[in-house]
């Protein structure tokens, strides 16, 4: 993780160049104008903040995704400063032992979850001794 000033001067390369550009003008144009780069995780996102916040309220934060847009990719240390809850991202310690490589939350993809009964998995799943049984009136 690299921190530099949270003034630091943005380019243009910076934001992916012309294929940034074209890919998603208006967080191009805005990050020039008005953001400066506090840092970079170890995925490459990127974290701006506004350089000039307006009297009484907080600058604002925000990211440019290295790759596809993915906001489980960002780690603790890089959450906690985007939603104000630290002044400046915490020391990235490095993983833990216990800790999974992050893996891209896939809802609503083919690559999703799905367990036996699911309907796009047959819709049919072994009987359990805890399944519901309806109740029906003796005659």
């Amino acid at each position: 993780m690299s921190i530099s000033a949270a003034n630091g001067k943005v380019t243009f390369g910076q934001l992916g160049g012309l294929r940034g550009l074209f890919r998603n003008p208006g967080l191009v144009l805005m990050t020039l104008r008005r953001g400066g780069h506090v840092g970079t995780d170890a995925l490459g996102n990127q974290f701006y903040q506004q350089r000039l916040a307006a009297t009484g309220r907080k600058a604002r934060r925000w990211v440019v995704y290295a790759g596809r847009p993915d906001p489980s990719a960002i780690g603790p240390e890089w959450h906690a400063w985007l939603h104000y809850v630290t002044d400046a991202p915490l020391p990235d310690t490095g993983q833990r032992p216990w800790q999974l490589p992050h893996q891209p939350n896939l809802t609503g993809t083919a690559e999703s979850y799905r367990p036996s009964g699911h309907d796009y998995e047959g819709g049919v799943r072994a009987r359990n001794s805890s399944d519901y049984e309806s109740w029906t009136p003796d005659n």
